[in-house]
């Protein structure tokens, strides 16, 4: 028998687009930013821009509008964004083409001055400090990814299907000796629709509205939680004031965005200063179990901390207001790990903060932890330096502490002034831009072992981190202290799996099978980096789960109990205690050397899981000035296709054949309806018959 097969006409007609990634809206307490398309998708003729001088064609010239145009990276600028902007109605959408390697020259969507309105340097706080009036920390923000568009737009790697999209362009739309096209045209369908509209206040109030059977929510709030855990368990049981506790908060962000909404590579920005973060808490994990130094450090990494501090206000206000088993009197001081990747240099900067400084008892401390952390790169090749004492502190989340009280704090980071970061919160902020290169022709289980130099470079970083963390803590024993360093194997392994390939074998070995297959489809699966976008609160992100369970197993404790057990949180069937202080974790562990048979065992540690979610929301003040309000716009669909479309008068001659063809249907129907009689009439039978 012969197969047969056959293709759906809608396949004939559309070629649909793989690989894309939307800009979506996201709103705040004042405006909305972002992206979106009409309800049934835009349609425009594409356009190859080729060049800002050939915009005319699309904003002026064309013949053809409204145009759907195609640009590369290069001309991805604010100049060419806002022109197409302010001549929306004659641009259906954009499609940035996210190149093979990065730019040069550099590129950042986000501001000048991140998140300038929820830091501690305000017209109160101090006003010459206020609004980055001293250092314009991203000098080469254009602000690209706060802007709202009316249109839609996508990227699309540089591969065969969009070549084919350029060469469809060329084929059919391409401007020859300034004529225009001849029709069929080459067009493009993008599908975006937002949701939610105007503010945050406006899209919560109708995620309330029910006057149906299914009432339809609009947007959700950004938000996901806080990964914690401590040198000394803590009864989470038992909230507020702890007599004698004092802590030391190290902490790191887990974050980043970009302009597109699936690509949030976040290499500089997040993943170098919480990796080196997880590498330090790991080196400290035998010298603080042997011997407790006085004070208990807090391992703190912040989720949403792009969008106006989200995770660390909530942290703050949880300890304001007795939600947390620590207050903010608790709190010794703050030493929070920043953009550390040092791209062969050899130099870190401490910032402080100059205002709380004034005090001198805050000053003091402030001194003894930088004198700590100068007698711990003793003997390593990096130095530090602190910048003027006039300079604020970058943006951090050790500011919104500050904002609740002046605690002693510094933040490490890899620059003096502004930031090295040519790429801040963008799509180029990734493992290329870390320096993160292999030898050629390497499996990737020989890459995933590959101690890359940005691996050695923050490990050297996190050496300093934990041994400054023990003496600041109160470790005062030498031999333990020389003891502390960093793992280089294993800085490279989380290294590679945050910003190269997630799916791999150290990562799966850190967890518990069942649990990955119980997550999203995106969680460890294909070849391809994390995503730090925060997302909403209705699911954990991927880099929350990852490194909660990477950093139970950096620091916690292997005990020998059953996996029910491990998994309902308690070392035996009586046991109704230990679930408050600690947290048990299933792992499936490594299989051992020519054998598949994975060996499973339970790890007990104190990693918590904390709500990251902005006070704003629980107050259900969403116009708030203090905290944040960031949500993300609902969607029912995402996606692309080109076809070719006729002329505007053959679509008229069309339809007009199609109207006059049923016009005189129906006539020759009624005609034939009203003879009916006449025409389909037979002989007709005698009325009497004769036998």
């Amino acid at each position: 028998l012969e197969s047969i097969s056959c293709n759906s006409v809608e396949n004939k007609i559309y070629v649909h687009l793989n690989y894309s990634i939307p800009c979506v809206r996201l709103l705040n307490a004042t405006h909305q930013i972002g992206c979106q398309s009409s309800l049934s998708g835009d349609v425009g003729v594409l356009h190859v821009l080729e060049s800002e001088a050939n915009l005319d064609w699309v904003l002026q010239n064309g013949p053809n509008p409204p145009y759907m145009v195609i640009l590369d990276s290069t001309l991805f600028t604010r100049s060419v964004m806002m022109k197409l902007k302010t001549g929306s109605s004659r641009v259906a959408g954009v499609v940035v083409v996210a190149p093979s390697s990065n730019p040069a020259e550099g590129f950042s969507p986000h501001t000048t001055c991140p998140n300038e309105n929820s830091g501690v340097y305000s017209e109160s706080y101090d006003p010459a400090l206020a609004h980055c009036n001293v250092t314009k920390w991203n000098p080469l923000g254009n602000g690209l990814s706060y802007e709202e568009y009316d249109f839609p737009m996508f990227s699309l790697k540089d591969d065969n299907d969009t070549q084919a999209i350029k060469q469809c362009y060329y084929d059919h739309n391409h401007v020859v000796n300034g004529s225009s096209p001849r029709y069929p045209l080459c067009a493009m369908q993008l599908y975006s629709h937002m949701s939610a509209v105007t503010d945050t206040a406006t899209c919560m109030r109708r995620n309330g509205i029910n006057f149906s059977l299914n009432p339809e929510t609009v947007c959700d709030p950004l938000g996901d939680f806080n990964v914690l855990a401590s040198t000394r368990p803590l009864n989470y049981t038992d909230k507020g004031h702890k007599t004698g506790e004092s802590v030391v908060i190290a902490a790191a962000r887990l974050d980043s965005r970009s302009f597109f909404f699936d690509i949030a590579p976040g290499a500089e920005s997040a993943a170098s200063g919480f990796v080196t973060l997880l590498a330090a808490a790991h080196a400290l994990r035998n010298a603080t179990q042997d011997a407790q130094p006085n004070r208990t450090i807090l391992y703190a990494f912040f989720q949403g901390e792009t969008f106006d501090y989200i995770g660390s206000s909530r942290l703050v206000y949880d300890m304001d207001n007795k939600q947390f088993p620590l207050d903010l009197d608790n709190v010794h001081s703050v030493v929070e790990i920043g953009q550390v990747g040092l791209h062969g240099e050899s130099k870190l900067w401490v910032h402080t903060d100059p205002v709380s400084r004034r005090n001198s008892s805050v000053n003091e401390e402030v001194e003894k932890l930088i004198r700590n952390l100068n007698s711990s790169a003793l003997n390593l090749s990096l130095s530090l330096q602190e910048p003027s004492f006039s300079q604020p502190l970058p943006p951090s989340s050790f500011q919104r502490f500050l904002r609740a009280r002046p605690i002693p704090g510094v933040v490490i980071q890899n620059h003096n002034s502004s930031f090295t970061n040519k790429y801040y919160e963008s799509m180029y902020d990734n493992a290329e831009y870390l320096n993160m290169s292999y030898p050629p022709n390497l499996t990737p289980e020989e890459q995933l072992e590959y101690v890359t130099d940005a691996a050695k470079a923050l490990t050297e970083v996190a050496t300093i981190v934990a041994r400054a963390l023990y003496t600041q803590a109160g470790g005062s024993d030498p031999i333990q202290l020389k003891n502390i360093n960093a793992d280089s194997q294993m800085v490279t392994q989380m290294l590679y799996g945050f910003l190269v390939k997630s799916n791999n074998s150290w990562f799966h070995s850190s967890f518990y099978q069942n649990f990955i297959s119980s997550q999203n489809t995106f969680f460890l699966s294909g070849d391809r980096p994390t995503n730090f976008y925060v997302g909403v609160t209705q699911q954990h992100s991927e880099p929350t789960l990852l490194v909660q369970y990477l950093l139970a197993n950096l620091t916690g404790t292997t005990v020998n109990i059953t996996q029910d057990n491990c998994q309902n949180q308690r070392e035996d069937e009586d046991d109704k205690e230990s679930k408050h202080i600690y947290s048990y974790m299933w792992v499936q562990g490594a299989a051992p050397p020519n054998s598949t048979e994975r060996v499973a065992f339970c790890v007990r540690s104190t990693v918590r899981l904390s709500k990251a979610l902005s006070p704003a929301f629980d107050l259900e003040e969403y116009t708030s000035k203090d905290y944040s309000t960031w949500t993300e716009s609902r969607w029912k669909s995402i996606k692309g296709r080109i076809f070719l479309v006729a002329s505007h008068e053959l679509e008229m001659l069309t339809l007009g054949v199609g109207v006059a063809v049923l016009i005189a249907s129906l006539m020759l129907t009624y005609i034939i309806s009203s003879k009916a009689d006449i025409l389909f009439s037979s002989g007709r039978e005698p009325t009497a018959a004769t036998y």
